[in-house]
């Protein structure tokens, strides 16, 4: 069945999470990160949808907290993860909420995962791209349309 094209244009802002009904997959160095069907998606006009994925469904011992934080006006204090496998560290690889605000209280403890620190991250199976840029970590499937947040010239949106 073909995915409905979003356009991150049409996402709300203030952002909407979501439940999402579909597998999410994160990879390094061939080992498995996270699999989950458990996951949340947040959309936020301009970006391409952020994955959450509950922390019982990354694999045990690969997260090692990081001592970065940074605050988002609409989920609260981001805490922020270093990820451990058997030959690398992934610093500042993933990040969560620990106490996010009312709206964003289903994502508390989950982790999302920047894709372009990863070297897989799937959605559905899909292999997602990157959002660009350093900061915002969205996830772009096949389905999903820009132009998007995060690129050079585009901050100021």
């Amino acid at each position: 069945m073909k995915k409905p094209i979003e356009s991150v244009w049409e996402y709300p802002r203030p952002p909407r999470l979501e439940p999402f009904d579909g597998t999410l997959e994160v990879r390094t160095g061939g080992t498995q990160v996270a699999m989950s069907t458990r996951g949340f998606r947040v959309l936020e006009t301009s970006h391409p949808p952020g994955y959450y994925i509950p922390r019982e469904d990354v694999t045990q011992g690969m997260l090692e907290r990081s001592g970065r934080t940074s605050v988002c006006e609409f989920k609260g204090v981001a805490t922020y993860w270093h990820i451990r496998t058997e030959d690398r560290l992934i610093r500042d690889g993933a990040w969560s909420y620990e106490d996010p605000t009312e709206a964003f209280r289903p994502i508390a403890g989950h982790l999302a995962f920047y894709a372009e620190k990863m070297d897989d991250c799937f959605v559905n199976g899909e292999r997602v791209i990157p959002q660009e840029g350093n900061f915002y970590g969205g996830w772009i499937t096949a389905n999903i349309r820009g132009p998007f947040k995060g690129g050079p010239g585009t901050m100021g949106w």
